[in-house]
């Protein structure tokens, strides 16, 4: 799915082979996976302060959200340019229609990496405020891979992705429910990534979504600007750790930081304010492409990634509380100032 490495030290060696034979040439080329020490970015006095307002009364409802999480798997996998993305796309659009958002649509093609026949696929951008001026994204993909490749006994089972597509969805689906009661500071768009990773085999391309309405943003500039962004991706896991991700800390570090400065402020310890994996997503994209400094809130500590076992009974009701909570408090205050770029 995407290329990582932790931190490494003089003393650290290589994580010893977990993977079966046939993933160690995947394992040279993409999934660089190092084992070491955690970058430490706080010590006693040099975490970075924030301007914090007043808490929000947020009313999450976490069986609801959980509800939502498992209503989009029950639809299967959802590949894109499958009847399991259409089913989905449509209970999407349904669910933020009936919120009074405006719903856009960007409709692409892009050739299938097995066939080359052209798939069709569709972004879908959902705004809460159309007249704002400045604006922040909210992204997460909602496409799930072809096949669980992790998985040692079906790597070529069904792959509902629970955590890894579904986890973000329902927690803008529950978002939803807030937007007209937290007051962000700027207008907020949420924006639903088609083809994040249709992948069949090593070396096909990832990102499609995401670079599709990056060059949009770059190359036709609408009347309003996105001042900054955040990606979220697999933030259900029933053990919750979110490390700073190493490729967010080096473009968009003032967004980063203050996202976790909200979740210390808030006590939400899953939010851990040290560096660890360097993940290839869909930020990468908002910030090369399109210029938004972009975060990726992403546990990548998830232990049935891109296996068969990455279902609702692996995905947590209470974590997505905890992440949905600090987004929505970190909406209402963030610095003017905030952009990176």
């Amino acid at each position: 799915m995407r290329t990582f490495t932790r931190d490494t030290s003089s003393t650290s060696k290589r994580l010893k082979n977990e993977l079966s034979r046939s993933d160690q040439s995947r394992r040279r080329s993409s999934l660089r996976f190092l084992h070491s020490g955690l970058v430490l970015l706080s010590t006693f006095g040099l975490f970075p302060t924030f301007a914090s307002a007043q808490n929000v009364n947020i009313k999450w409802d976490s069986r609801r959200a959980f509800g939502y999480l498992q209503k989009v798997c029950e639809i299967g996998p959802r590949v894109s340019g499958t009847t399991g993305m259409i089913k989905q796309r449509t209970m999407i659009i349904d669910h933020f229609r009936q919120s009074g958002c405006e719903i856009r649509a960007q409709a692409f093609d892009v050739p299938h990496p097995q066939t080359g026949a052209p798939v069709r696929m569709t972004n879908l951008v959902i705004s809460f405020d159309s007249t704002a001026k400045e604006r922040v994204v909210l992204a997460c993909h909602y496409d799930t891979r072809p096949f669980p490749d992790r998985d040692r006994v079906r790597p070529r089972g069904p792959f509902i992705g629970a955590n890894d597509g579904a986890s973000g969805v329902a927690l803008l689906m529950e978002m939803a429910h807030h937007m007209k009661t937290i007051r962000p500071r700027y207008g907020v768009d949420f924006v639903m990534f088609d083809g994040e990773e249709l992948v069949y085999a090593d070396f096909d391309k990832y990102f499609y979504g995401s670079e599709h309405f990056a060059r949009w943003y770059r190359d036709n500039p609408p009347e309003y600007k996105y001042v900054c962004g955040v990606v979220v991706d697999m933030v259900a896991d029933k053990n919750l750790n979110l490390f700073i991700e190493k490729n967010s800390w080096k473009m968009a570090p003032k967004v980063t930081q203050s996202i976790w400065a909200t979740a210390r402020n808030m006590r939400v310890k899953e939010f851990i304010y040290k560096q660890k994996y360097e993940v290839r997503d869909d930020h990468l994209a908002m910030n090369q492409i399109a210029g938004i400094p972009t975060t990726d809130i992403i546990d990548f500590d998830y232990p049935y990634w891109h296996t068969t076992r990455d279902t609702a009974r692996s995905c947590s009701a209470t974590s997505l509380s905890k992440v949905g909570r600090v987004l929505l408090q970190w909406l209402t205050e963030l610095p003017i100032e905030l952009g990176d770029k």
